[in-house]
Protein backbone atom coordinates (compact mmCIF):
# COMPACT_ATOMS: atom_id res chain seq x y z
CA UNK A 1 0.00 0.00 0.00
CA UNK A 2 2.76 1.84 1.03
CA UNK A 3 5.63 3.02 -1.98
CA UNK A 4 8.98 1.58 -1.49
CA UNK A 5 10.39 5.21 -1.21
CA UNK A 6 8.26 6.27 1.27
CA UNK A 7 8.41 2.48 3.17
CA UNK A 8 12.01 3.60 3.25
CA UNK A 9 11.79 6.71 4.61
CA UNK A 10 9.01 5.46 7.49
CA UNK A 11 11.07 2.65 8.62
CA UNK A 12 14.14 5.38 8.74
CA UNK A 13 11.72 7.11 11.37
CA UNK A 14 10.49 4.02 13.30
CA UNK A 15 13.78 3.44 14.23
CA UNK A 16 13.63 6.54 16.57
CA UNK A 17 11.06 4.20 18.76
CA UNK A 18 12.33 3.45 22.27
CA UNK A 19 9.32 1.68 23.35
CA UNK A 20 7.25 -0.86 21.56
CA UNK A 21 3.92 -0.05 20.36
CA UNK A 22 1.06 -2.04 19.43
CA UNK A 23 -1.62 -1.06 16.82
CA UNK A 24 -4.78 -2.44 17.69
CA UNK A 25 -7.16 -2.79 15.09
CA UNK A 26 -11.33 -3.11 15.06
CA UNK A 27 -12.05 -3.59 11.44
CA UNK A 28 -14.91 -4.96 9.85
CA UNK A 29 -15.30 -6.76 5.61
CA UNK A 30 -15.40 -3.37 3.87
CA UNK A 31 -13.11 -2.58 1.20
CA UNK A 32 -11.58 0.26 3.80
CA UNK A 33 -11.15 -2.02 6.73
CA UNK A 34 -9.10 -4.47 4.18
CA UNK A 35 -6.90 -0.91 2.94
CA UNK A 36 -6.19 -0.18 6.54
CA UNK A 37 -5.66 -3.89 7.74
CA UNK A 38 -2.81 -4.03 5.01
CA UNK A 39 -1.48 -0.28 5.62
CA UNK A 40 -1.22 -1.23 9.23
CA UNK A 41 0.56 -5.04 8.74
CA UNK A 42 2.52 -3.43 7.08
CA UNK A 43 4.08 -0.61 9.30
CA UNK A 44 4.34 -3.56 11.60
CA UNK A 45 6.69 -4.91 9.00
CA UNK A 46 9.08 -2.32 9.14
CA UNK A 47 9.69 -2.78 12.90
CA UNK A 48 10.40 -4.60 15.48
CA UNK A 49 8.77 -2.44 17.99
CA UNK A 50 5.69 -1.82 16.50
CA UNK A 51 2.94 -4.72 16.87
CA UNK A 52 -0.27 -5.42 14.48
CA UNK A 53 -2.72 -6.86 16.63
CA UNK A 54 -6.60 -6.79 15.72
CA UNK A 55 -9.05 -6.91 18.27
CA UNK A 56 -12.71 -6.08 17.22
CA UNK A 57 -14.92 -4.19 19.75
CA UNK A 58 -18.68 -3.50 19.19
CA UNK A 59 -17.97 -0.60 21.39
CA UNK A 60 -15.62 1.70 18.93
CA UNK A 61 -15.99 2.71 15.40
CA UNK A 62 -15.56 0.20 12.41
CA UNK A 63 -12.85 0.52 10.83
CA UNK A 64 -10.64 1.97 13.28
CA UNK A 65 -7.44 1.40 15.01
CA UNK A 66 -5.81 2.40 18.59
CA UNK A 67 -2.28 3.38 18.68
CA UNK A 68 -0.80 2.60 22.41
CA UNK A 69 2.19 1.39 24.46
CA UNK A 70 2.55 -2.61 24.15
CA UNK A 71 0.19 -3.79 26.27
CA UNK A 72 -2.13 -0.71 27.24
CA UNK A 73 -5.33 0.66 25.85
CA UNK A 74 -4.94 4.49 26.04
CA UNK A 75 -3.76 6.73 22.99
CA UNK A 76 -5.17 8.46 19.74
CA UNK A 77 -7.47 6.83 17.74
CA UNK A 78 -7.95 6.78 13.71
CA UNK A 79 -11.63 6.26 12.53
CA UNK A 80 -10.87 5.79 9.31
CA UNK A 81 -8.10 6.41 6.44
CA UNK A 82 -5.30 8.33 8.12
CA UNK A 83 -3.42 8.87 4.71
CA UNK A 84 -2.92 11.90 2.66
CA UNK A 85 -2.43 15.25 4.89
CA UNK A 86 -3.47 12.69 7.93
CA UNK A 87 -0.28 10.44 7.37
CA UNK A 88 2.63 12.70 9.07
CA UNK A 89 0.09 12.63 12.10
CA UNK A 90 0.31 8.78 11.89
CA UNK A 91 4.19 8.37 12.07
CA UNK A 92 4.10 11.52 14.64
CA UNK A 93 1.44 9.12 16.91
CA UNK A 94 3.76 6.20 16.12
CA UNK A 95 6.61 8.42 17.23
CA UNK A 96 5.79 9.51 20.58
CA UNK A 97 3.34 7.02 22.07
CA UNK A 98 7.02 5.03 21.21
CA UNK A 99 9.20 7.24 23.48
CA UNK A 100 10.20 10.09 20.86
CA UNK A 101 10.16 13.23 22.94
CA UNK A 102 7.64 15.97 21.36
CA UNK A 103 9.14 19.55 20.50
CA UNK A 104 6.73 21.61 22.68
CA UNK A 105 7.72 23.33 25.96
CA UNK A 106 8.30 21.44 28.89
CA UNK A 107 5.86 23.62 30.72
CA UNK A 108 3.20 23.10 28.08
CA UNK A 109 3.70 19.52 27.92
CA UNK A 110 3.78 19.22 32.11
CA UNK A 111 -0.10 21.57 32.01
CA UNK A 112 -1.27 18.68 29.65
CA UNK A 113 0.18 16.15 32.18
CA UNK A 114 -1.85 17.68 35.08
CA UNK A 115 -5.21 18.30 34.01
CA UNK A 116 -7.03 16.33 36.02
CA UNK A 117 -10.61 16.08 34.48
CA UNK A 118 -11.90 12.90 31.94
CA UNK A 119 -12.02 14.16 28.21
CA UNK A 120 -13.23 12.46 25.37
CA UNK A 121 -12.58 14.78 22.39
CA UNK A 122 -13.21 13.50 18.29
CA UNK A 123 -12.10 15.31 15.39
CA UNK A 124 -13.98 15.20 12.03
CA UNK A 125 -11.38 15.67 9.19
CA UNK A 126 -10.64 15.39 5.64
CA UNK A 127 -7.76 13.49 3.82
CA UNK A 128 -7.35 17.21 1.72
CA UNK A 129 -7.55 19.45 4.68
CA UNK A 130 -4.24 21.17 5.46
CA UNK A 131 -5.51 22.69 8.62
CA UNK A 132 -6.59 19.61 9.97
CA UNK A 133 -3.07 17.62 10.56
CA UNK A 134 -2.33 20.82 13.85
CA UNK A 135 -5.46 19.92 15.78
CA UNK A 136 -5.30 16.05 14.96
CA UNK A 137 -1.41 15.96 16.22
CA UNK A 138 -2.45 18.28 19.20
CA UNK A 139 -5.26 16.12 20.81
CA UNK A 140 -3.14 13.10 20.18
CA UNK A 141 -0.59 14.01 21.93
CA UNK A 142 -2.97 15.35 24.64
CA UNK A 143 -4.04 11.63 24.61
CA UNK A 144 -0.34 10.28 24.37
CA UNK A 145 0.80 12.19 27.87
CA UNK A 146 -2.59 11.87 29.72
CA UNK A 147 -4.05 8.91 30.13
CA UNK A 148 -7.68 10.52 31.02
CA UNK A 149 -7.73 12.01 27.96
CA UNK A 150 -8.69 10.49 24.88
CA UNK A 151 -8.98 11.58 20.70
CA UNK A 152 -10.62 9.81 18.43
CA UNK A 153 -9.60 11.10 14.66
CA UNK A 154 -12.43 10.78 12.03
CA UNK A 155 -12.47 10.57 8.34
CA UNK A 156 -15.41 12.44 7.37
CA UNK A 157 -15.39 10.33 4.06
CA UNK A 158 -15.55 7.41 5.85
CA UNK A 159 -18.38 8.07 8.08
CA UNK A 160 -20.56 10.01 5.70
CA UNK A 161 -23.61 9.43 7.87
CA UNK A 162 -22.20 10.84 11.21
CA UNK A 163 -21.20 13.95 9.64
CA UNK A 164 -24.77 14.04 8.03
CA UNK A 165 -26.12 13.00 11.65
CA UNK A 166 -24.32 15.39 13.41
CA UNK A 167 -24.43 18.32 11.22
CA UNK A 168 -20.36 18.49 10.27
CA UNK A 169 -19.88 21.08 7.69
CA UNK A 170 -16.66 22.08 8.13
CA UNK A 171 -13.23 20.51 8.81
CA UNK A 172 -11.84 20.28 11.07
CA UNK A 173 -14.88 19.86 13.85
CA UNK A 174 -13.85 18.92 16.80
CA UNK A 175 -16.34 17.88 19.76
CA UNK A 176 -15.79 17.42 23.58
CA UNK A 177 -17.42 14.91 25.32
CA UNK A 178 -20.21 14.84 22.21
CA UNK A 179 -20.39 18.79 22.10
CA UNK A 180 -19.44 21.38 19.91
CA UNK A 181 -15.36 22.23 21.09
CA UNK A 182 -14.02 24.41 18.20
CA UNK A 183 -13.86 24.45 14.47
CA UNK A 184 -10.86 25.29 12.24
CA UNK A 185 -7.43 25.16 13.11
CA UNK A 186 -6.38 25.78 16.91
CA UNK A 187 -2.51 24.72 18.37
CA UNK A 188 -1.98 22.69 21.27
CA UNK A 189 -1.77 25.64 23.43
CA UNK A 190 -5.25 27.28 22.41
CA UNK A 191 -6.71 24.08 23.12
CA UNK A 192 -4.83 23.17 26.21
CA UNK A 193 -5.84 26.93 27.79
CA UNK A 194 -9.66 25.88 26.44
CA UNK A 195 -9.52 23.49 28.76
CA UNK A 196 -7.25 24.58 31.36
CA UNK A 197 -9.77 27.19 32.90
CA UNK A 198 -7.19 28.82 35.30
CA UNK A 199 -4.69 28.71 32.47
CA UNK A 200 -5.26 32.30 30.94
CA UNK A 201 -5.25 34.29 34.46
CA UNK A 202 -2.02 32.51 35.49
CA UNK A 203 -0.31 33.31 31.90
CA UNK A 204 -1.66 37.17 32.12
CA UNK A 205 0.14 37.54 35.50
CA UNK A 206 3.26 36.11 34.31
CA UNK A 207 3.57 38.58 31.14
CA UNK A 208 2.33 41.26 32.99
CA UNK A 209 5.45 41.05 35.04
CA UNK A 210 8.24 40.63 32.60
CA UNK A 211 10.50 43.63 32.25
CA UNK A 212 10.30 45.88 29.31
CA UNK A 213 10.94 44.72 26.21
CA UNK A 214 13.35 46.98 23.56
CA UNK A 215 11.07 45.76 20.68
CA UNK A 216 7.52 44.17 21.11
CA UNK A 217 6.31 42.80 17.99
CA UNK A 218 2.55 42.17 17.43
CA UNK A 219 1.76 39.62 15.29
CA UNK A 220 3.92 36.03 14.32
CA UNK A 221 3.44 35.63 10.57
CA UNK A 222 6.38 36.38 8.23
CA UNK A 223 6.45 40.05 8.71
CA UNK A 224 6.53 39.17 12.84
CA UNK A 225 8.95 36.55 12.61
CA UNK A 226 11.18 38.17 10.11
CA UNK A 227 10.77 41.74 12.56
CA UNK A 228 11.66 39.46 15.44
CA UNK A 229 14.77 37.72 13.96
CA UNK A 230 16.21 40.78 12.42
CA UNK A 231 15.78 42.71 15.85
CA UNK A 232 17.18 39.60 18.19
CA UNK A 233 20.46 39.77 15.73
CA UNK A 234 20.98 43.47 17.01
CA UNK A 235 20.91 42.16 20.26
CA UNK A 236 18.57 44.04 21.68
CA UNK A 237 15.53 42.34 24.28
CA UNK A 238 12.96 41.22 21.87
CA UNK A 239 9.04 39.61 22.45
CA UNK A 240 7.15 38.54 19.69
CA UNK A 241 3.64 38.17 20.59
CA UNK A 242 0.63 36.40 18.48
CA UNK A 243 -2.33 34.00 18.26
CA UNK A 244 -0.87 31.90 16.29
CA UNK A 245 2.19 31.32 14.65
CA UNK A 246 2.39 31.57 11.24
CA UNK A 247 -0.52 33.72 10.56
CA UNK A 248 -2.84 33.74 7.29
CA UNK A 249 0.75 31.25 6.12
CA UNK A 250 -1.54 28.42 8.32
CA UNK A 251 -4.34 28.98 5.61
CA UNK A 252 -2.45 28.60 2.45
CA UNK A 253 -2.00 25.31 0.83
CA UNK A 254 0.62 25.44 -1.72
CA UNK A 255 3.23 28.10 -1.82
CA UNK A 256 5.15 28.47 -5.53
CA UNK A 257 6.66 32.00 -5.33
CA UNK A 258 8.89 32.47 -2.21
CA UNK A 259 12.06 33.28 -4.15
CA UNK A 260 14.76 30.46 -3.53
CA UNK A 261 12.08 27.81 -2.25
CA UNK A 262 10.39 26.66 -5.44
CA UNK A 263 7.07 24.81 -3.79
CA UNK A 264 6.10 24.37 -0.10
CA UNK A 265 2.90 24.29 2.13
CA UNK A 266 1.53 26.93 4.54
CA UNK A 267 2.04 24.75 7.66
CA UNK A 268 5.43 23.84 6.40
CA UNK A 269 6.72 27.25 6.01
CA UNK A 270 5.44 28.54 8.90
CA UNK A 271 7.57 25.49 10.96
CA UNK A 272 10.79 26.80 9.16
CA UNK A 273 9.76 30.38 10.45
CA UNK A 274 9.35 29.17 14.27
CA UNK A 275 12.31 27.15 13.94
CA UNK A 276 14.37 30.31 12.33
CA UNK A 277 13.25 32.33 15.41
CA UNK A 278 13.94 30.17 17.87
CA UNK A 279 17.75 30.16 17.05
CA UNK A 280 17.44 33.78 18.58
CA UNK A 281 16.53 35.27 22.23
CA UNK A 282 13.42 35.75 21.55
CA UNK A 283 10.31 35.54 23.90
CA UNK A 284 8.03 34.11 21.51
CA UNK A 285 4.65 34.57 23.18
CA UNK A 286 1.97 32.48 21.79
CA UNK A 287 -1.84 32.34 22.01
CA UNK A 288 -1.89 36.08 22.97
CA UNK A 289 -4.27 38.61 21.41
CA UNK A 290 -3.88 42.80 21.09
CA UNK A 291 -6.80 44.92 22.19
CA UNK A 292 -5.68 48.25 23.23
CA UNK A 293 -2.20 49.70 22.47
CA UNK A 294 -1.23 53.15 24.90
CA UNK A 295 1.45 54.67 23.62
CA UNK A 296 4.39 56.45 25.00
CA UNK A 297 3.78 60.56 26.50
CA UNK A 298 6.91 60.93 24.79
CA UNK A 299 10.02 59.55 22.64
CA UNK A 300 11.99 57.30 24.62
CA UNK A 301 9.32 56.26 27.31
CA UNK A 302 7.49 52.66 27.39
CA UNK A 303 4.84 51.65 25.50
CA UNK A 304 2.00 49.58 27.09
CA UNK A 305 0.01 46.86 25.23
CA UNK A 306 -2.91 44.53 27.05
CA UNK A 307 -3.92 41.49 25.74
CA UNK A 308 -7.39 39.44 25.85
CA UNK A 309 -6.35 37.92 28.97
CA UNK A 310 -5.78 40.80 31.12
CA UNK A 311 -1.80 41.15 30.59
CA UNK A 312 -0.19 43.83 30.17
CA UNK A 313 3.48 44.61 28.60
CA UNK A 314 5.55 47.08 28.14
CA UNK A 315 8.36 47.88 25.55
CA UNK A 316 10.56 50.63 24.38
CA UNK A 317 9.22 50.25 20.65
CA UNK A 318 6.57 48.36 18.67
CA UNK A 319 6.29 46.95 15.60
CA UNK A 320 2.36 45.59 14.16
CA UNK A 321 2.31 43.01 12.42
CA UNK A 322 -1.01 41.38 12.66
CA UNK A 323 -2.14 40.83 9.51
CA UNK A 324 -5.46 40.59 7.97
CA UNK A 325 -8.50 37.77 8.09
CA UNK A 326 -10.98 36.60 5.37
CA UNK A 327 -13.41 39.17 4.57
CA UNK A 328 -16.88 38.46 5.60
CA UNK A 329 -20.09 38.97 3.24
CA UNK A 330 -21.27 40.87 5.61
CA UNK A 331 -25.44 39.92 4.93
CA UNK A 332 -27.75 38.23 6.86
CA UNK A 333 -27.58 34.81 7.62
CA UNK A 334 -23.81 34.35 6.97
CA UNK A 335 -22.77 34.38 11.18
CA UNK A 336 -25.86 32.08 12.17
CA UNK A 337 -24.90 29.46 9.45
CA UNK A 338 -20.72 29.85 9.59
CA UNK A 339 -19.45 26.30 9.71
CA UNK A 340 -22.87 24.73 8.88
CA UNK A 341 -22.53 25.57 4.97
CA UNK A 342 -20.95 28.99 5.17
CA UNK A 343 -16.83 28.30 5.04
CA UNK A 344 -14.02 29.85 3.71
CA UNK A 345 -11.78 26.86 2.73
CA UNK A 346 -12.55 24.82 -0.48
CA UNK A 347 -9.39 22.40 0.59
CA UNK A 348 -10.51 21.92 3.69
CA UNK A 349 -14.31 21.64 3.49
CA UNK A 350 -14.72 20.63 -0.32
CA UNK A 351 -15.44 16.75 0.12
CA UNK A 352 -17.89 17.67 2.74
CA UNK A 353 -20.03 18.61 -0.40
CA UNK A 354 -19.70 15.78 -2.10
CA UNK A 355 -22.22 15.52 -4.66
CA UNK A 356 -24.12 19.03 -3.57
CA UNK A 357 -24.35 22.19 -5.02
CA UNK A 358 -22.70 24.60 -3.80
CA UNK A 359 -21.91 28.70 -4.72
CA UNK A 360 -17.92 30.61 -4.32
CA UNK A 361 -18.38 34.33 -4.07
CA UNK A 362 -15.37 36.26 -5.35
CA UNK A 363 -13.93 36.09 -8.48
CA UNK A 364 -10.13 36.62 -8.01
CA UNK A 365 -7.63 34.14 -8.46
CA UNK A 366 -8.67 32.80 -4.93
CA UNK A 367 -12.14 31.99 -5.84
CA UNK A 368 -11.52 31.16 -9.39
CA UNK A 369 -9.28 28.43 -8.23
CA UNK A 370 -11.80 27.72 -5.30
CA UNK A 371 -14.52 26.90 -8.16
CA UNK A 372 -12.13 24.73 -10.19
CA UNK A 373 -11.28 22.67 -7.13
CA UNK A 374 -15.31 22.32 -6.03
CA UNK A 375 -16.16 21.39 -9.45
CA UNK A 376 -13.75 17.93 -9.38
CA UNK A 377 -16.11 17.19 -6.05
CA UNK A 378 -19.01 18.72 -6.73
CA UNK A 379 -22.34 17.97 -8.34
CA UNK A 380 -22.56 22.00 -9.36
CA UNK A 381 -21.03 25.01 -8.61
CA UNK A 382 -22.04 28.74 -9.01
CA UNK A 383 -19.53 31.50 -9.38
CA UNK A 384 -21.13 35.21 -8.12
CA UNK A 385 -18.61 37.98 -8.67
CA UNK A 386 -19.64 41.63 -7.35
CA UNK A 387 -17.82 43.63 -10.17
CA UNK A 388 -18.55 43.27 -14.36
CA UNK A 389 -16.27 40.83 -15.23
CA UNK A 390 -14.03 38.42 -13.27
CA UNK A 391 -10.28 39.80 -11.73
CA UNK A 392 -8.68 36.73 -11.98
CA UNK A 393 -5.72 35.95 -13.90
CA UNK A 394 -6.57 34.68 -17.41
CA UNK A 395 -4.92 30.81 -17.24
CA UNK A 396 -7.00 30.59 -14.54
CA UNK A 397 -10.69 32.07 -16.31
CA UNK A 398 -9.84 29.71 -19.08
CA UNK A 399 -9.63 26.75 -17.11
CA UNK A 400 -12.81 27.83 -15.53
CA UNK A 401 -15.12 28.41 -18.11
CA UNK A 402 -14.16 25.03 -19.80
CA UNK A 403 -15.89 23.24 -17.05
CA UNK A 404 -19.15 21.72 -17.71
CA UNK A 405 -20.20 21.85 -13.70
CA UNK A 406 -19.35 25.70 -13.67
CA UNK A 407 -21.85 28.63 -14.28
CA UNK A 408 -20.39 32.13 -13.62
CA UNK A 409 -22.28 35.20 -12.91
CA UNK A 410 -21.41 38.73 -12.46
CA UNK A 411 -22.54 41.85 -11.39
CA UNK A 412 -24.13 39.88 -8.43
CA UNK A 413 -24.50 41.28 -4.77
CA UNK A 414 -24.94 38.70 -2.53
CA UNK A 415 -27.76 39.74 -0.28
CA UNK A 416 -28.55 36.78 2.56
CA UNK A 417 -27.80 33.33 3.27
CA UNK A 418 -31.17 30.88 3.55
CA UNK A 419 -31.00 28.34 5.86
CA UNK A 420 -33.44 25.54 7.62
CA UNK A 421 -32.28 26.27 11.39
CA UNK A 422 -30.02 23.52 10.58
CA UNK A 423 -27.72 24.50 7.92
CA UNK A 424 -27.39 26.37 4.57
CA UNK A 425 -30.21 25.63 1.97
CA UNK A 426 -29.43 28.72 -0.21
CA UNK A 427 -28.94 32.02 -1.15
CA UNK A 428 -30.03 35.30 -2.37
CA UNK A 429 -28.24 37.37 -4.94
CA UNK A 430 -29.24 40.84 -6.92
CA UNK A 431 -28.18 41.90 -10.09
CA UNK A 432 -26.62 45.04 -10.19
CA UNK A 433 -27.73 45.93 -13.42
CA UNK A 434 -31.80 45.13 -13.53
CA UNK A 435 -32.14 44.86 -9.42
CA UNK A 436 -33.81 42.54 -9.56
CA UNK A 437 -33.29 39.58 -7.16
CA UNK A 438 -32.31 35.45 -7.84
CA UNK A 439 -32.54 32.70 -4.82
CA UNK A 440 -29.88 29.71 -5.59
CA UNK A 441 -30.73 26.02 -3.43
CA UNK A 442 -27.37 24.93 -2.45
CA UNK A 443 -25.46 23.35 0.41
CA UNK A 444 -22.59 25.09 0.72
CA UNK A 445 -21.59 28.75 0.23
CA UNK A 446 -17.41 29.64 0.05
CA UNK A 447 -16.29 33.10 0.91
CA UNK A 448 -13.76 34.22 -1.11
CA UNK A 449 -13.82 37.96 -1.30
CA UNK A 450 -10.30 39.45 -0.17
CA UNK A 451 -8.70 40.51 3.20
CA UNK A 452 -9.55 42.98 5.69
CA UNK A 453 -6.33 43.84 8.22
CA UNK A 454 -6.25 42.86 11.67
CA UNK A 455 -6.60 46.64 12.77
CA UNK A 456 -9.69 47.64 14.26
CA UNK A 457 -7.55 47.36 18.31
CA UNK A 458 -6.04 50.53 16.75
CA UNK A 459 -8.98 52.77 16.08
CA UNK A 460 -8.43 56.49 17.93
CA UNK A 461 -4.46 55.65 18.32
CA UNK A 462 -2.67 54.34 14.95
CA UNK A 463 -3.85 56.68 11.80
CA UNK A 464 -5.56 53.96 9.28
CA UNK A 465 -6.85 54.25 6.06
CA UNK A 466 -10.53 54.07 4.72
CA UNK A 467 -10.02 50.53 4.05
CA UNK A 468 -8.16 49.89 8.18
CA UNK A 469 -4.69 49.78 6.97
CA UNK A 470 -2.40 51.24 8.83
CA UNK A 471 -0.42 54.22 7.27
CA UNK A 472 3.51 53.99 6.99
CA UNK A 473 5.84 55.84 5.32
CA UNK A 474 8.74 54.10 3.53
CA UNK A 475 10.52 53.42 6.72
CA UNK A 476 7.72 51.31 7.97
CA UNK A 477 7.32 54.38 10.61
CA UNK A 478 3.45 55.06 11.95
CA UNK A 479 1.69 58.24 12.96
CA UNK A 480 3.26 57.26 16.56
CA UNK A 481 7.22 58.03 17.15
CA UNK A 482 8.53 54.50 18.27
CA UNK A 483 5.95 52.19 16.72
CA UNK A 484 6.17 50.73 13.39
CA UNK A 485 4.16 48.44 11.24
CA UNK A 486 4.23 45.92 8.57
CA UNK A 487 2.89 43.48 6.69
CA UNK A 488 -0.35 43.00 5.09
CA UNK A 489 -1.87 44.98 8.09
CA UNK A 490 -0.20 48.25 6.64
CA UNK A 491 -1.11 50.03 3.48
CA UNK A 492 2.01 48.88 1.45
CA UNK A 493 0.37 47.08 -1.67
CA UNK A 494 0.57 43.93 -3.10
CA UNK A 495 -0.19 41.31 -0.02
CA UNK A 496 1.92 38.91 -0.33
CA UNK A 497 4.89 36.40 1.94
CA UNK A 498 7.51 37.83 0.42
CA UNK A 499 7.18 41.05 0.69
CA UNK A 500 5.62 41.01 4.37
CA UNK A 501 8.88 39.54 5.19
CA UNK A 502 10.92 42.14 3.79
CA UNK A 503 8.46 44.88 5.28
CA UNK A 504 9.27 43.20 8.64
CA UNK A 505 12.87 43.35 8.08
CA UNK A 506 12.67 46.72 7.51
CA UNK A 507 10.60 47.73 10.39
CA UNK A 508 12.61 46.23 12.75
CA UNK A 509 15.91 47.83 11.31
CA UNK A 510 13.86 51.11 11.40
CA UNK A 511 12.96 50.13 14.96
CA UNK A 512 17.04 49.78 15.87
CA UNK A 513 17.64 52.99 14.32
CA UNK A 514 14.96 54.42 16.33
CA UNK A 515 16.01 53.15 19.72
CA UNK A 516 19.78 53.93 19.22
CA UNK A 517 18.71 57.66 18.47
CA UNK A 518 16.23 58.53 20.86
CA UNK A 519 17.35 59.37 24.81
CA UNK A 520 15.48 57.20 27.11
CA UNK A 521 12.72 58.35 29.75
CA UNK A 522 13.97 58.09 33.28
CA UNK A 523 11.29 55.98 35.20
Amino acid sequence: MLETQLQTQLKTYLEKLTKPVDLVASLDHSSASTEIRQLLIQIAELSEKVNFIEENRADVRQPSFLITPQGQRHGPRFAGSPLGHEFTSLVLALLQTGGHPSKESQKLLAQIKALPDELHFETYYSLSCHNCPDVVQALNLLSILNPRIHHTAIDGGQFQQEIADRNIMGVPAVLLNGESFGHGRMTLAEIVNKVDTGAAARQAATLTEQAPYDVLVVGSGPAGAAAAIYTARKGIRTGLMGERFGGQVLDTVDIENYISVPKTEGSRLATALRTHVEDYQVDIIDTQQATQLQPAVEPGGLHQLQTASGATLKAKSIIVATGARWRNMGVPGEETYRTRGVTYCPHCDGPLFKGKRVAVVGGGNSGVEAAIDLAGLVEHVTLLEFADALKADQVLQTKLRSLPNVEVIVNAHTQEVLGDGQQVTGLVWKDRLTEQLHTLALSGIFVQIGLLPNTAWLEGVIDRNPMGEIIVDPRGETNQPGIFAAGDCTTVPYKQIIIASGEGAKAALSAFDYLIRTQPVQA
